[in-house]
Parts: C-alpha cells; sequence; structure tokens
C-alpha cells in the first residue's frame, strides 16, 4: 500500500494539492484522497507503468482496497 500512497502522493503534487499521510483499503479516491478526474487518469496512468496492469480496465474503481485487490488478482494470474 505504500506505493500506492506514493503514487497518489505524485499526482497530488503534480497539481499542486496536498499529499496524504496515510490511506487505508476504505479510503475513496474521490472525497478522502482528493483526486479529481485529470488526477484519477494520470493516476491510473502511473499504476499502470508499475504495474503493467490498466486498474480501470472492467469498470470504475473508487477505493484504495479496490486497487489492491485488482492488483493482487493480476499478480496471480502471472
Amino acid at each position: 500500500m505504500k506505493k500506492i500512497l506514493e503514487l497518489i502522493n505524485i499526482v497530488l503534487e503534480n497539481r499542486d494539492k496536498v499529499k496524504l499521510e496515510e490511506i487505508s483499503e476504505s479510503s475513496d479516491l474521490r472525497t478522502d484522497c482528493g483526486l479529481d478526474s485529470l488526477d484519477l487518469a494520470e493516476l491510473t496512468v502511473r499504476i499502470e507503468a508499475e504495474y503493467d496492469i490498466d486498474i480501470f480496465e472492467e469498470g470504475v474503481i473508487t477505493t484504495i482496497g479496490e486497487i489492491l485487490n485488482k492488483l493482487d488478482l493480476e499478480k496471480t494470474d502471472e
């Protein structure tokens, strides 16, 4: 989860938004993390570059837990 927090903070920093100290699996990407549509697009690109998967490929992802579940599913498929 530390790497996801790092990627979110890069996105926030690029948009002059306040970085997060911590996230949890229940953290909502929009309300808790403060990401808007452009931020989510950038986060998607960064996660895809880091993990080689498109987290939004099968639909909308709204929480950190959903990102982690998607990454775990992809890792077990390898």
